[in-house]
Parts: structure tokens; C-alpha cells; sequence
């Protein structure tokens, strides 16, 4: 009961912090806004004002798409950690990310403009990468450093693929610099259209599912006992977990370790019951990201760095901290 006491308070305060975020994202920046002229310029509405254009064509959808894809990918990190039952897996980690790419820049390349072509590649190559992983998961016993360096294997092989791809067709993806590291900036309304209806389906799903995700946690052969069939809730959750990851990197390209800050964070707090973790993953990974792109584009003025660097900077340590108290447990 305390446990689900700490649940519910943490997704209270996710919540709040979430709208405080939204609030500094929209404020802040090359140049900063008062709340008050904030709120009075969105109640006017009019198109003719500077402010009111930047708030509505650049600020409030790069806002957006940082809670999307924290949301996202942090739901999509919870997801797969639990399928895989392996706390140092992530879709950037086991080549999620890397394979919704590489479909990404293909879809660019070859098939004619279309909104929802790139969702639908990014989507497609994120689920391959996961079934490639379960695939290879499930032909021994792994240990869980064993797991992530086979996820590092096909992250490494879908990389090849993008660097071939960009190199073959240089226009295949415009901006292609600030997908591969991961970035906002060129963000629009319109970019947003499909991948919000996914990962708004995703995140539905996953909570959906959660008790299944719960029974899959306690290992294979107790969830069969359970009469769970195992093989194929594994692949549907991770076609959940795809669909997440790839909607994401269809705007905001190869953002990584948000999938696996954000649902470790959470767990410690309140444990493994993905009915709280789901819901707490999601504003809390929202909120995760707005910070980071807020700190990215703010601390360097008048120079932007992308959020997918910043990321890194601050998940790399954090990863090799996990692997090593991982490796002390084996």
C-alpha cells in the first residue's frame, strides 16, 4: 500500500513538474517572455503579432515534440526492459533507434513525399530491430552484459546502413546532421500530425497491457505457469515498444538514453509494478526532455546544441555505471 501511496505521488508531482517545463520551454530562450505576456499573447490570438507567430511556429511545437518523444521513448524503454527483463536495456542501447533510422532515411531516399511514410518506416525499423534482438535473446541463456553487446552488434550494423544510405543519396534526408545526433530544431506543426496519433496509441497500449508486462517480470517459465504464451506477448509488446521509439525518431531522430534514464529513475522510486511505471515513465520522460532541449539551446547562447548531445553526455556515465554494478552481481 505505501508502495502505490509513492506511485500516486509520483505521478502528482511528474504531472506538476511536466506543466512547470512546458511553461519554461514556452518562456525561455534566445529571447525570455514574461508568463503573463505569454498567456495574454496566446488569449489574443493574432497572426499578424511577431510573438504570437514564434510561440506558435517555433517555440510551442518544439515544446511538444519534447514531450512527445520523452514520453515516448521512456515508455518504450519501461516496455522493453520488461519484455527482456534487463535493466540496461533501451532502444537506443539494443539498435531500436539505429533500425527506425535506417528505414527513416531509406523511406526519404526512395518513396515519394508522403505524412505518413516516414512514421510508418521509422516504425517498421524499430520493430525489426526488436524481433532481431528477442530473435538472438531467445536462442541461449544470456546474461544481461551479454544481451546488451548483442544489442550493440545490430545497433552497430543499422549505423552502417544509415552512414551508406546518407552517403549514396546526400539529399535522402534534409538536416540529416542534426537527426543522427538528435535535435528540435527544425521541428513543425505539421511534422507532429501522425507521430502524435502513434505514440498516443502506443502509450494506451502499454498501460493496457501493463499487468501483462508485470506477469512477464517475474521470468519466462512462472508467466507460462500463469498461462501467459510467452513468444507471443513478448513480440506484441515489443510491436508497442516500436511504435513508440519509432514515432519519436521520425522528428526527433537518434535522441538516446531517455529510454534508459527515465524508466530506472522511476523504478527506484516505486518499484516494478509497470501499472504506476508506465504512466510515471511518460510524464516524467516529457518532462526529462523539455529540460534537456530547454539546457541545450539556453546554456550556449548564441550557439544550439542538439538535445541528442546533451543526452549523451549525461546517459553515457549513467550506462557505464549500470554495466558495472551489473557485472558485479554476474
Amino acid at each position: 500500500m505505501e508502495r502505490n501511496n509513492k506511485a500516486r505521488l509520483l505521478i502528482f508531482l511528474s504531472t506538476a513538474g511536466l506543466a512547470v517545463s512546458v511553461l519554461l520551454g514556452l518562456c525561455l530562450g534566445a529571447s525570455n517572455i514574461r508568463p503573463a505576456v505569454l498567456l495574454a499573447t496566446l488569449a489574443a490570438g493574432k497572426p499578424d503579432d511577431f510573438l504570437y507567430r514564434i510561440l506558435l511556429t517555433v517555440r510551442l511545437p518544439r515544446v511538444t515534440a519534447a514531450l512527445l518523444a520523452g514520453s515516448a521513448l521512456a515508455v518504450s524503454g519501461a516496455i522493453i526492459q520488461s519484455v527482456l527483463n534487463n535493466p540496461l536495456a533501451s532502444p537506443n542501447i539494443i539498435g531500436v533507434n539505429a533500425g527506425a533510422g535506417l528505414l527513416v532515411l531509406l523511406a526519404s531516399a526512395f518513396l515519394p513525399p508522403d505524412p505518413l511514410a516516414l512514421p510508418l518506416s521509422a516504425f517498421s525499423g524499430a520493430l525489426l530491430a526488436c524481433l532481431l534482438v528477442l530473435a538472438i535473446a531467445m536462442t541461449g541463456r544470456l546474461s544481461r552484459v551479454l544481451l546488451v553487446l548483442t544489442g550493440f552488434a545490430v545497433n552497430s550494423m543499422f549505423s552502417a546502413g544509415m552512414n551508406t544510405v546518407m552517403i549514396l543519396y546526400p539529399d535522402a534526408y534534409v538536416g540529416a546532421g542534426n537527426f543522427l545526433v538528435g535535435g528540435l530544431s527544425f521541428v513543425t506543426p505539421n511534422v507532429l500530425v501522425y507521430p502524435s496519433a502513434f505514440i498516443a496509441a502506443g502509450v494506451l497500449m502499454a498501460q493496457l497491457g501493463s499487468k501483462g508486462l508485470n506477469i512477464l517480470n517475474l521470468g519466462a517459465d512462472n508467466a507460462k505457469a500463469l498461462g501467459m504464451n510467452v513468444n507471443a506477448c513478448r513480440c506484441a509488446y515489443l510491436a508497442i515498444a516500436a511504435i513508440l521509439a519509432g514515432a519519436a525518431v521520425s522528428f526527433a531522430g537518434m535522441i538516446g538514453f531517455v529510454g534508459l534514464l527515465v524508466p530506472h529513475g522511476v523504478k527506484l522510486v516505486i518499484g516494478q509494478d509497470n501499472r504506476f511505471v508506465i504512466p510515471a515513465s511518460a510524464l516524467t520522460g516529457g518532462m526529462f526532455v523539455i529540460l534537456c532541449d530547454l539546457l541545450a539551446r539556453t546554456v550556449f547562447l548564441p550557439y544550439e546544441l542538439p538535445v541528442g548531445i546533451l543526452m549523451s553526455f549525461i546517459g553515457g556515465p549513467f550506462f557505464l555505471y549500470l554495466i558495472l554494478k551489473n557485472r558485479r552481481k554476474e
